[in-house]
């Protein structure tokens, strides 16, 4: 049954959610060297599981092509987004980012042994309007500002990890400690990018260095183990339309910290991601019930 293995995926979209809270909270660090930091913290979670059984080592011995899949989509799609919005408004690029979601969920019904249902697309198509009504609130007038750079980014962004997602799928076998050594390499990466493009800005505070370490520990740590487990042993469709709660989610904690009112547009925000991924999941629903 997909039904554990997709709530498991889904932890990662909630763990995602708290991204937004948690940088903001962990002071004025580059990006780059946020990312190595958070990389190094996300490859010793895997690499402590593992030492309890040295033989799940033998996980790191993958071809090349698993590989390059892991840097695709971890460091790669990392890079795209800082770039992203670096080059254009963050309300902006974040929407067009945001649109991997919507990505599995079209692109999955190209997966063998998968089917594309009404629903899936019904659900995927409110989840993105839910998602839009969030996002616009910020854009003051709509889209302006920023270059193509900063806009073609975002979009290779959601292609980036709605492929990586998708391909995942066609790799089942590979087991999930091997996530840890895509974080090994993608922290290297992230330093060298950060020696040659970024100044080195350590956290001032206790908070701060609190915030960097939730981050390694959850968005960009514990998460991708779960993504991984949940794109490969769950339902994919379902969990393409769940992954519209993070942004739902990240508002909510945002207004629970204090940096922003919670609206009738947000209210209605929630009630179409939610209706949404309730649609797109009503075949699991129905196999649980029946279970």
């Amino acid at each position: 049954m997909q039904t554990f293995p997709t709530l498991i995926g889904f932890l990662a979209v909630v763990m995602w959610s708290a991204l937004a809270v948690l940088t903001a909270a962990s002071g004025t660090m580059p990006p780059f060297q946020l990312s190595a930091i958070c990389f190094l913290v996300g490859s010793l979670i895997g690499l402590t599981a593992m030492a309890r059984e040295p033989k799940r080592f033998s996980a790191f011995r993958q071809p090349a092509k698993v590989w390059a899949l892991g840097l695709f989509g971890l460091f790669g799609y990392h890079f795209l987004y800082f770039t992203a919005l670096r080059n254009a408004p963050a309300v902006e690029a974040g929407l067009i980012a945001y649109l991997w979601p919507l990505l599995i969920v079209v692109g999955s019904a190209l997966l063998p042994g998968e089917r594309l249902g009404w629903h899936h697309v019904v659900g995927a198509m409110m989840g993105l309007a839910g998602t839009a009504l969030i996002l616009m609130r910020g854009a003051e007038g709509g889209f302006g500002g920023g270059s193509l750079i900063g806009y073609g980014a975002a979009v290779l962004c959601a292609f980036t990890w709605s492929g990586y997602s998708l391909i995942s799928r066609r790799f089942g076998a590979t087991p999930a400690d091997v996530i840890a050594g895509f974080c090994i390499l993608s922290a290297v990466l992230s330093v060298i990018c950060h020696l040659l493009l970024e100044t080195t800005v350590w956290p001032e505070t206790t908070g701060q260095w609190v915030a960097v370490l939730g981050l390694g520990l959850g968005p960009v740590g514990l998460a991708f183990y779960a993504w991984d487990h949940g794109v490969k042993r769950g339902d994919i469709q379902v969990l393409g339309v769940a992954s519209y709660a993070a942004p739902l989610l990240s508002t909510l904690i945002l207004i629970l910290f204090g940096h922003g009112k919670l609206s009738v547009g947000i209210a209605v925000a929630c009630l179409l991601i939610t209706g949404g991924a309730f649609l797109a999941a009503k075949d699991l629903l129905k196999k649980r019930a029946s279970s």
